[in-house]
């Protein structure tokens, strides 16, 4: 797999050198830009990546999947170096666009005067959960044949919570929080409130729009209209291709209300869904502010300000 990266790698190189930068290095300013999407596992991630694939021959940008060892979303020191620097000083692959399950990185720990545009999507935590406790058994319709690591395992989430499993333990749902977090140990630290509180000020501070699983429609029309460089048609897409873009867990069954309720008892899960009931009122305080409804569609607004008194006047 190295070689294969490596070979594709080598031959955008070859062509950039042929019709890429200017001559003199720089790049023009619309091409000069990285969005990171630091993805959580189970939350229609693949679903949206896959419209990112489908656009970037047409709309002139690449995408790199961050393969870490082991879906580690934890990078050693040196390693957040190498992708910082990679990120950033790599004209060939710009404008790109990365996808991977690693935690949120601050570029400007690193020095970095222009930092990527991250945007991540989550998902309601129990929901989540539930996904991926089925996709580690059985997979999804995405790659069918594929073993799994708990592959013959037929106990049900109900059957698993009510002899109190490991796989679906509380400390399972403390997922998006870290990821949000970012490297920091406290951020790994289950059931911390600092964490908790850091998630949200990287989620409102650092992030260019965090969307959720259940309306994610409207989070691609929204970057569409923020980012066309990279999404313009995503919409479309998604509408006219929602069967080939749409992932689903397979042999997955819902949750009794008397699992939910036992989940819900946890500290952590009442922290996990605070920070997701966060993310969700961010969300549509953003959409609110650039759609508006009619006939029950979504239209996203023309340019709502202007310049006027400029002065000095020209002669």
């Amino acid at each position: 797999e190295r070689a294969i990266a490596r070979h594709e790698v080598r031959e955008i190189e070859q062509r950039h050198t042929v019709d890429g930068p200017r001559q003199d290095g720089t790049l023009d300013e619309e091409d000069d830009v990285v969005i990171i999407y630091n993805r959580v596992p189970k939350t229609a991630s693949t679903s949206f990546t896959n419209i990112a694939y489908d656009l970037c021959a047409k709309n002139r940008y690449h995408v790199l999947h961050i393969n870490t060892t082991k879906n580690n979303p934890v990078m050693s020191l040196q390693d957040q170096v190498r992708f910082v620097k990679n990120v950033t000083s790599w004209k060939e692959m710009k404008p790109g666009f990365y996808h991977g399950h690693i935690s949120y990185l601050d570029f400007a720990k690193f020095g970095v005067k222009k930092k990527p545009i991250y945007i991540n999507v989550i998902r309601d935590p129990i929901e989540r959960l539930v996904s991926y406790y089925y996709f580690l058994r059985f997979g999804d319709d995405y790659r069918p044949g594929l073993r799994r690591r708990k592959q013959g395992d037929k106990k049900t989430f109900d059957e698993c919570v009510a002899a109190g499993g490991s796989d679906c333990a509380p400390e399972k749902l403390w997922l998006q929080i870290p990821f949000f977090c970012g490297h920091s140990s406290e951020c790994w630290n289950v059931g911390s409130r600092w964490a908790l509180e850091q998630a949200k000020y990287n989620l409102i501070n650092e992030y260019f729009l965090v969307g959720v699983t259940e309306e994610l429609e409207d989070f691609i029309m929204l970057l569409e209209a923020a980012l066309p460089r990279f999404f313009r048609g995503a919409t479309e897409l998604y509408r006219t291709g929602k069967k080939s873009h749409l992932r689903k867990t397979t042999e997955k069954k819902l949750p009794t209300k008397e699992t939910i309720a036992k989940l819900q008892q946890s500290e952590i899960w009442k922290m996990e869904n605070e920070f997701y009931e966060f993310a969700l009122e961010q969300f549509q305080f953003v959409r609110a502010h650039a759609v508006r409804e009619k006939d029950g569609e979504l239209y996203i607004l023309a340019q709502n300000f202007f310049y006027e008194k400029i002065y000095p006047k020209s002669n």
